[in-house]
């Protein structure tokens, strides 16, 4: 009779979880252990309602405008490689005689292998720049508390190629109308921006967004949303990302341009051969 009233008992508190929907504990073998999980007791059929509007993913803030909750950051700074892993040359400098550019185009490994691949490019290297945090690594540039953005040093022999030149691969390789982000990759480090070093890269830089602006507009596409500044302080990121893409040929890219061709007639402007040197004292 005991056992007889244990099953009844178990037979009705089964029936009552089935009556209410509650979720039940099941067992599953996993790899030959046994491992508990929650699944949910199907309920009767409802009436189908009107589905409710989609909710809509919040745009990522600018950190460096919400507050002062930035991350301060350390003193002691990234240790990279000595050399650049595809090309050879150094990764630090000083660069005599050569010019450095300052790009950022959503996630840096793409963007750095395609400028290492441009004849009259001497190095690149990639790194964080535009925010306060002195030193961060990549886990906290993706938390959105550094204010920086992914950025790739570009270091060029200005009488083999000019920074008009590279200006259009920047803007012809990735979509400067998406604000906060680039494709799928979502965060303020994903933020378009071009940090220049003088006078000339400058106004070759506000000149030719006027232009590609234009082009773009004509193409039916968004106004431009990237950050063209002087160039901050740019710290190295960690040695795994340099020249990722060199290590890693088929790791992920997120280059993807807009299929808009940048004028060319903006580098009438200001020619920035043998103008846009940086000292070696300064890198």
């Amino acid at each position: 009779m005991k056992s007889i009233g244990v099953t009844l008992a178990a037979t009705i508190a089964a029936a009552l979880l089935v009556a209410v929907g509650i979720a039940a504990t099941t067992w599953r073998t996993d790899e030959g252990r046994p491992v508990m999980t929650e699944e949910r007791v199907p309920e009767a059929p409802q009436v189908e309602s009107v589905p409710a509007a989609e909710e809509q993913k919040e745009e990522p803030r600018d950190p460096r405008f919400i507050g002062s909750d930035l991350l301060p950051g350390r003193e002691t700074a990234m240790r990279v490689p000595e050399t650049h892993f595809v090309k050879g040359t150094p990764l630090e400098g000083p660069f005599p005689g050569k010019a450095t550019a300052y790009f950022g185009m959503g996630c840096f490994w793409g963007a750095e292998r395609l400028f290492w691949q441009l004849e009259g490019v001497h190095s690149t290297s990639v790194g964080y720049a535009g925010g306060t945090t002195r030193n961060p690594t990549y886990r906290e540039v993706c938390g959105g508390l550094t204010g920086h953005a992914e950025v790739v040093k570009v270091v060029f022999d200005p009488e083999q190629i000019g920074y008009d030149a590279l200006l259009r691969v920047f803007w012809e390789s990735h979509d400067p109308t998406q604000g906060m982000r680039q494709g799928a990759d979502l965060g303020t480090q994903y933020r378009s921006c071009i940090y220049y070093v003088d006078d000339a890269q400058s106004e070759l830089a506000l000149a030719s967004k006027e232009r590609f602006e234009a082009a773009l507009t004509t193409a039916g596409r968004s106004t431009i949303t990237t950050e063209i500044r002087d160039a901050p302080t740019f710290f190295y990121a960690e040695e795994y990302h340099q020249q990722y893409l060199g290590k890693v040929p088929d790791g992920y890219c997120g280059i993807k341009g807009t299929g808009v061709t940048c004028p060319a007639d903006f580098s009438k402007a200001k020619s920035s051969k043998a103008k846009d040197i940086v000292p070696a004292a300064s890198e």
